[in-house]
């Protein structure tokens, strides 16, 4: 049984936290039931509460959020017509697609095969190469034993190192090692293939040779099922914390006539693949010449997709749920204006100056977000929330926009400091010594970034003074008393 398409009236959304939150807020928009599935540690999250109708698939921890046949039980007996996967591991297995459409529920995503082949990234490269679209050289996968020493070790003697080592299957920064030598190729080669089983079961992998500090740009684009493509402008997501992004900003700096290079791939990308939906193109960018090479195709709603919404006004949630309707894309070209710019800081439950260590457990005392003009919040979490041990550390993303780059940082910086989270460590410091950098400040910045300059986790450890007070002031809520009066 397969449905394709039609309108659709409840949505089931298969994911969790703020990602689950932001869907449901369009759904409703739409007039539409929004359904959540949850695992019972998050009984009490704010998504379950907010949802049309919740049903737990499991005791969890995070094996039930995975669980093709859980997902579909759980469609069907809410009556849900289609799915919303969010991002994730989830959102870009063929799999899933797969299961929806024999269950005859609409996948608000791309068709199994397109996520199939794009997911492959040797695959996804050569489709790239028969769209003539420029991406870094590299190899199939690297067969086992022997032949494929011999093979890594030849690509890497011809291209020169630091060569990169990739998972096949991989995605969201997982799987990925750079190798300096010959003698650390040795080593790295089966740690590659270990990590890879472990993370996308699939030992496959391949190399390609290493961009130094390149930066990261995507183009974000929807197609639907008629043919009809469309981007919706660049993100810079070049800061990162162990290939995992941390802050994005849109549109990206670069020459008009090199974004317009990048446009014309990114669609060129999507109708190669027969892509449908919401996706991303990303490219490496040499950040000196500004020559810029295929790197991977997302074939899902990215994390950042708030700063793309805030420059050009679409909401890209409902566009997709339109196109998996059947619906036609009719976004006039000259809506895409990205006037001024946006940045998006993901908020997390981490200690930075600890390598990033998650700090779950503790419970948030104090919330006290900042709003104002140009100040957007996505986030799952509320004063005595508890940070889950079990799942990512991502407590809020805040993208702020401002007409230029100068009146955004202002803006960035003004919202920090008026966002107070008391209990646990946050990225929140970090990113206020990010913005007192000089090159940030400047725009210039890449992916060795955090690694090129050390004195942004210089900040403080002292308490502000304004933590402490809200602090005081929660502990006279909940006590009736203030014990420090004494």
């Amino acid at each position: 049984m397969t449905k394709t398409n039609g309108k659709i009236k409840k949505v089931l959304i298969a994911n969790r936290g703020e990602i689950a939150l932001r869907i449901m807020r369009t759904v409703k928009e739409l007039s539409l039931d929004a359904v959540v599935i949850y695992e019972k540690p998050d009984s009490d999250a704010y998504y379950v509460r907010l949802a049309d109708d919740a049903i737990m698939i499991g005791e969890g921890p995070r094996k039930d959020y995975l669980d093709i046949d859980k997902i579909i039980w759980a469609a069907k007996k809410t009556g849900a017509d289609a799915i919303h996967p969010g991002y994730g591991f989830l959102a870009e297995n063929p799999d899933f697609s797969a299961a929806c459409e024999q269950a005859g529920i609409i996948f608000i995503g791309p068709p199994p095969q397109v996520i199939r082949d794009l997911g492959n990234k040797v695959v996804a490269r050569n489709i790239m190469e028969k769209a003539g679209i420029p991406f870094i050289p590299g190899t199939s996968d690297i067969p086992k034993g022997g032949s494929g020493i011999n093979e890594a070790f030849s690509f890497a003697s011809a291209c020169g190192y630091p060569v990169m080592l990739k998972a096949s299957c991989g995605g969201g920064g997982r799987g990925i090692r750079k190798v300096k030598d010959e003698a650390d190729l040795m080593v790295q080669l089966p740690v590659a293939r270990s990590e890879s089983m472990s993370a996308f079961k699939d030992d496959s992998i391949y190399m390609e040779k290493c961009i130094e500090s390149p930066r990261h740009v995507e183009i974000q684009i929807l197609a639907d099922k008629h043919g009809n493509i469309m981007h919706l402008g660049s993100r810079d997501c070049s800061i990162q914390r162990r290939h995992q992004k941390l802050l994005e900003i849109a549109p990206a700096d670069l020459p008009e006539d090199v974004l317009e290079a990048m446009y014309e791939c990114a669609i060129r990308a999507a109708k190669e693949s027969g892509y449908v939906n919401a996706g991303t193109v990303e490219f490496l960018v040499d950040a000196r010449t500004n020559e810029f090479w295929f790197m991977e195709m997302n074939t899902r709603l990215q994390v950042e997709h708030t700063v793309t919404e805030e420059l050009t006004g679409i909401d890209i949630v409902r566009e997709q749920i339109r196109i998996a309707e059947g619906g036609v894309l009719d976004i006039p070209k000259e809506r895409v204006r990205l006037y001024g710019k946006a940045v998006q800081v993901r908020i997390n439950a981490e200690d930075p100056k600890n390598n990033f260590m998650p700090e779950g457990g503790k419970r948030v005392e104090v919330y006290q977000s900042p709003g104002g003009p140009g100040v957007r919040l996505d986030g799952a979490v509320y004063q005595g929330f508890r940070i889950p041990t079990e799942y990512d550390s991502l407590l809020v993303k805040m993208t702020v926009r401002g007409y230029n780059w100068e009146q955004t940082l202002q803006r960035l910086k003004r919202s920090l400091r008026g966002f107070v989270i008391v209990g646990p460590k946050t990225t929140i410091p970090f990113y206020l010594a990010v913005c007192d950098e000089k090159d940030f400040q400047a725009g210039k910045f890449d992916t060795g970034y955090i690694d090129t300059h050390p004195e942004i986790f210089n900040y403080p450890e002292a308490e502000r003074e304004i933590a402490k007070l809200g602090k005081l002031i929660a502990e006279i809520h909940a006590r009736k008393v203030n014990k420090h009066a004494y």
